[in-house]
């Protein structure tokens, strides 16, 4: 029951941040708070019918996987944008989708 608790409170300190916070390392690592207490509840469900282990394996890996991948294109987005916060980044790519107006 106590491993229930801490995955509940994982999770609601995983949205917390993810609401809160506007630079993009900060919301990968409540993404990965959330995804921790999601296998945490996966692995305590399954622990009954020994594929725990098995579970366990299965996520940590798409787990490391998607990590990397969501890594990867922070990198690229604060090299191209030149910042990590979320507000600019938006605002820099709808000034860049913007259609320039002909006056001729």
């Amino acid at each position: 029951m106590d491993f229930v608790i801490l995955a509940i409170v994982m999770l609601a300190l995983g949205i917390y941040g993810l609401l809160t916070n506007r630079q993009l390392l900060k919301v990968f690592i409540s993404l990965e708070l959330i995804a921790t207490a999601a296998t945490l509840n996966f692995v305590l469900l399954a622990s009954n019918l020994n594929l725990g282990q098995a579970l366990l394996i299965l996520a940590f890996s798409t787990d490391t996987v998607l990590s990397g991948v969501i890594l990867a294109v922070l990198v690229i987005v604060s090299k191209r944008y030149g910042t990590s916060d979320m507000g600019k980044i938006i605002k820099l790519m709808q000034e860049k989708n913007e259609p320039e107006v002909d006056t001729q």
